[in-house]
């Protein structure tokens, strides 16, 4: 299904994205943030932050080196109360995902994930291949909800096509 320059490419690309979305959130008032804007989350801030805690929980499953996230699922939009706390977070991770992905190999992912989901009160099991795929494409679906809300508001929201990835990002 996938092979690790798969995870290297899209650890680029999530990098790449957040770091044109991240002066474009800080150049917002907190008011900005944090209204509700009648996405899932409600707020660009929210939905910023349930992306960080979703990288989070996932990067904790795939690297035992990571710690979970520091609140709970049900306060997942709340884990940064400002801007400034989520953007030194969220550089943070951006560089655990690049440096997982860089030492990732091809046998890692033809094992099972294997985790205990706090959420449903079970153990979970699905193919790596799958929780990767799962992992990449739900930073892309609320980094899209984001762009949503930024272009709704008259911001000039940043690329966000891989194909346009530039080679040195």
């Amino acid at each position: 299904m996938i092979d690790p320059a798969y995870a290297q490419t899209m650890a680029r690309y999530n990098r790449w994205q957040n770091d044109q979305l991240t002066p474009v959130l800080q150049a917002l008032s907190p008011e900005e943030l944090t209204k509700d804007r009648g996405a899932f989350f409600g707020s660009l801030l929210a939905t910023a932050n349930h992306l960080l805690w979703g990288d989070t929980i996932w990067m904790s499953r795939f690297d035992a080196s990571v710690a979970p996230p520091a609140v709970p699922a049900k306060e997942h939009a709340t884990l940064h109360p400002t801007i400034a706390s989520w953007a030194a977070d969220r550089f943070h991770m951006d560089g655990r995902i690049s440096q997982w992905a860089d030492q990732l190999r091809a046998l890692d992912l033809r094992e099972d994930l294997i985790w205990s989901s706090a959420t449903l009160g079970r153990e979970m099991r699905t193919p790596m291949t799958a929780a990767v795929v799962h992992f990449f494409n739900h930073q892309t679906h609320h980094r899209g909800q984001i762009h949503a809300m930024l272009t709704a508001m008259g911001q000039k929201a940043p690329v966000t096509d891989l194909a346009f990835m530039p080679e040195d990002a």
